[in-house]
Parts: structure tokens; sequence; C-alpha cells
């Protein structure tokens, strides 16, 4: 059955946990129709259970052409064809030495982080035009500024600036506001995963790759732990999103975060080599590479 257009429509992508998970549950108890992309049919119920009747998880993996097809029509047939909003939310990390990434990873990186992105935003669009409609895309403070190690994920994270800021001048001339979302570190599952995947990746390194890189693995580690303990809650994040839902004339760009408005400002500010002294310098990375045989 359709829903009365009164009711506001948003689909969000990657609302199993984290960042994804708080924007559903807020935009939920603000009154809105949200569908809420997940992977897997346990995290729908888990879901369900914490939001009103309004909300439904649609089994969504932004890499299948199969899964968008069947969120367009299930969006299309509750909301007489018409979706006030889309967030793409959903995001992998990929971290570790440019050099030995697998590329196959690489490759993953880009293809749910970007390509996924713009898969279910080119899919929607027919959806957004008869309402106006408004496009989020959730990325990083990592899109401005790149830190050791992180350069796939980093990588993903600048290719999204450069997608929204296309999208925001190609559709302006149809209403359609395209925002970016900008955090700096929050408290959500990926880190956990991220930090088991990249444990997994430094010992299947070369021997040699492991004398090479393995002191600065160590402090990245011991600075991810620090970072992770004073990160941010999700809920920031959803407080943004709301605003650009709900503002009249939203912001181009919201910068989460205090170390996400420091990010920026070294970015912007900050000559290229002094940025690079500073970061390795406050990351504890080694000044001088290892002696190797």
């Amino acid at each position: 059955m359709s829903e009365p257009r009164s009711v506001p429509s948003v689909l969000i992508t990657g609302a199993s946990t984290g960042i994804g998970q708080a924007c559903a549950l807020r935009l939920d108890h603000a009154g809105y129709h949200v569908f809420a992309g997940v992977r897997r049919p346990a995290d729908a119920e888990a879901l369900r259970a914490r939001a009103s009747p309004r909300l439904t998880p649609l089994l969504l993996d932004v890499t299948c052409a199969d899964a968008i097809a069947r969120a367009v029509d299930t969006v299309a047939a509750a909301t007489r064809g018409r979706l006030d909003a889309l967030v793409n939310n959903a995001g992998v990390a990929v971290a570790g030495p440019l050099e030995h990434v697998p590329l196959a990873a690489f490759r993953r990186q880009l293809e749910v982080n970007v390509v996924g992105t713009l898969a279910v935003t080119q899919a929607m669009l027919p959806l957004l035009r008869p309402a106006r409609g408004r496009v989020v895309i959730v990325g990083s403070s990592n899109g401005r500024l790149v830190t050791p190690f992180s350069g796939p994920y980093c990588a993903s994270k600048f290719a999204l600036e450069a997608l929204a800021d296309a999208l925001r001048m190609e559709l302006r001339p149809w209403g359609l506001a395209v925002v970016m979302v900008e955090p700096g570190a929050i408290q959500t599952p990926i880190w956990a995963k991220l930090q088991g995947d990249t444990g997994a990746a430094e010992a299947a390194l070369p021997t040699a790759a492991q004398a090479r890189y393995g002191p600065a693995l160590a402090a990245v580690r011991r600075i991810t732990e620090r970072v992770v303990r004073m990160a941010g809650t999700p809920d920031k994040v959803a407080d943004a999103v709301v605003h650009a839902l709900a503002a009249p004339r939203p912001r181009t760009r919201y910068i989460v975060g205090a170390d996400a408005r420091a990010n920026v400002a070294m970015a912007r500010w900050l000559p290229d080599r002094v940025r690079d002294a500073l970061l390795t310098w406050a990351m504890g990375l080694p000044r001088r590479a290892p002696d190797e045989a």
C-alpha cells in the first residue's frame, strides 16, 4: 500500500549498524518513512524491533544490480514514485601499505564506497526528481586529508567528494540538493573490522615487507586505539543528516567533529611537506627506514 504524501520518505544505505543505523532510527523518530538498506535478515529484524512500523528494512547490497532494482521497485510502490531523500552511507574500509594492498581488496574498496554510491544514486534519481528530493553522501574528513596506510579508504572518500561536487552542479537545475557529510572518527563497528582485517593483511605480508613496514604499522595500531577511544558517537552524524534533509537551504558540506575540522584545516592551509611531517610525527611513525639486509 502506498503512503500518504504528507509522510516524507528516505532511503538509507548501510543501515545495519553505526552511522546508518543511527540515521535510520533518528529519521524514523522524526516521522519519516525510512527505507533502511541492510545486508542480512537478522539485521533487518534487529532494526525493526527498535523502530516504528513505518520503517521498512530492505536487503540491499549496493554492489548488486538486482538488489538495487528490487529496492527501486519497493520504494516506488510505497511512495507513489516520489522519494524525498537518499542517504548514501554504505561503505567498507581497507588499509595497509599501498605497496602490498591486494588489488582485489582495492577494487572492492572502490566498488562498495564509490561505484555503489553512484549506482544507487542513478537508480533512485527517477524517484527523487518528482519530489525535488535531496541526496546526502556520507564521506569522511579523510576525503580531504590522507593519513599513512589508509590510502585505499582515503582514495574512496576523495572520490566521493568529486561525485558530490559534480552531482551538486549537474542536478541543480532541477532543484535537487546534494550534500556531503564529512565526519571525523566515529564509534562504529567498522573500526573493529578494520583492525581485524589489517592484522590479517599484515600477517600475510612477505617477510621482507613485515620487516620494512612493521614499526610503522605498530605505530598506526597505537594511534588507532587512541582514536577509537576518543571517537564521537554516530548520533552526531545523524544530527547533521537530519539538518541536511530538513533545512530549507542545506549546506553543501557538514563537517562533524573537532578532529574532522582539524583535518580539513590542515588539508586546506598547510603546505604538503609540512603536513606530511606533522602527520607522521603525530602518529609516531619512524623517521628513518629500518635497516634491511
